[in-house]
């Protein structure tokens, strides 16, 4: 009788709580909504439209070009993807024109490729571009993504009362349970909290870390430099808040990278990426992958800079110093050395006016303690020579206008 009852309790536990074995490093891989949008007519933009063609031609890059060797498993479409209207039996389905073989097809085809499939839906009534909501399709909608065999879900919270989003969240994270298959659960209601509400609300974040993979914090990230600062600088403002929830399993997710579109420069994405890294944020790519510049390719495919991302003691790092236009961003990471942790280091640069800035740093004003020192590695030239760094030294950092320097710092035995 104990042992029935025992396994009745953890069951129910199992279906409540977040426990698919998903995300132990922040997910990686590529999403059609940044760069894309919600572009629908393919007679007119045939290369650019929310279309299967899209998404498997995607998929091919993905493969032939290196990106899944490098970690970036998962493709995945935002908004705009399925009919209209629901079907007879009140299901979702895709769009007959755009994606003619339907979302099964897509998935399985993704899947011979080695990668994972990803989809959107919204918690309201409707989807934030008008497409239909799952408020009153929760069930339905679950077991379609597992009939699919999707991998992961960004479920939106568009159309919908803020005072209903966190226990239809979770009742619908409870109904993926149900179906058997591990599903990425991607959240947005934190966004919906803290920016879109007036007042602002800060989210429960215990509840959070047991319901959802990952989380959207903030509002949605623009092709600028404007934007990624303004996004930036919330995670450093509300780092003392924000970041111990972050962790094996549970990521917030300040948004994608911008690499190779239109509003970067080549020195704005290095620091793009290596906030991005710092903060232990996904890696989710919102680009055209088929197109995109060989410097650009080779920033997003740096194996040392997704080496800090992906970083298994999954410790979100900080803002650390910040004075004269520049910025310290500090992560703890491996290899720990004799109870000492090592560190990614960013130097951030917001300054505009035309030249590299020069400025003198110490391991004191980095909050770096090992009184043997460092060995510093450049993770953006890395075929520069590792150098030692002691308590003692102080050295010249040069960084671009807008741009960023990055370092790995390992322990002196």
């Amino acid at each position: 009788m104990k042992a029935a009852i025992f396994s009745v309790l953890f069951l129910v536990s199992s279906i409540r709580a977040l426990d698919n074995g998903l995300a132990f490093t922040p997910p990686m891989g590529w999403m059609t909504w940044e760069r894309f949008r919600c572009i629908t007519d393919c007679e007119k933009y045939p290369k650019e439209c929310i279309s299967e063609n899209l998404i498997m031609e995607t998929a091919d890059v993905m493969v032939s070009e290196g990106y899944l060797d490098a970690g970036y498993e998962y493709v995945n479409i935002d908004d705009c993807w399925s009919e209209l209207e629901r079907d007879e039996n009140g299901k979702i389905v895709a769009d007959k024109k755009r994606f003619p073989r339907g979302i099964k097809f897509l998935s399985d085809y993704v899947h011979s490729k080695g990668l994972k499939f990803g989809t959107y839906l919204d918690y309201g009534t409707k989807t934030c571009a008008g497409y239909p909501g799952s408020i009153d399709h929760l069930e339905i909608d679950a077991q379609s993504l597992a009939d699919w065999g999707v991998d992961f879900i960004k479920m939106d919270g568009c159309n919908v009362d803020n005072s209903q989003m966190v226990e239809g969240y979770i009742k619908f994270g409870e109904l993926m349970n149900k179906t058997g298959r591990p599903i990425m659960y991607s959240c947005s209601w934190p966004a919906y909290f803290e920016y879109y509400r007036k007042p602002p609300q800060v989210p429960d974040y215990e509840i959070l870390k047991k319901t959802c993979n990952l989380w959207r914090n903030w509002i949605d990230i623009e092709d600028s430099w404007e934007s990624v600062k303004f996004i930036s600088d919330y995670f450093a403002e509300n780092q003392d808040r924000v970041a111990p929830h972050a962790g094996n399993g549970h990521w917030n997710d300040p948004d994608t990278l911008l690499h190779g579109n239109y509003g970067l420069s080549y020195d704005q994405s290095k620091a793009q990426l290596a906030v991005w890294a710092i903060l232990a944020a996904p890696f989710l790519l919102s680009t055209d992958l088929r197109t995109i510049k060989p410097e650009m390719k080779e920033l997003i495919l740096n194996r040392d800079i997704i080496a800090v991302n992906q970083d298994s003691l999954g410790i979100q790092g900080r803002r650390v110093n910040s004075g004269n236009g520049i910025e310290a961003w500090a992560r703890k990471i491996m290899p720990i050395v004799k109870e000492e942790h090592s560190y990614a280091i960013a130097f951030v640069s917001r300054r505009t006016d035309g030249h590299p800035h020069a400025f003198n740093v110490t391991l004191k004003d980095l909050q770096l303690t090992n009184k043997f020192g460092y060995i510093v590695k450049d993770l953006f030239n890395t075929h520069r020579a590792t150098y030692q760094f002691l308590q003692t030294d102080e050295f010249e950092e040069r960084v671009n206008p807008t741009g960023a320097n990055f370092y790995k710092f390992i322990p002196i035995e």
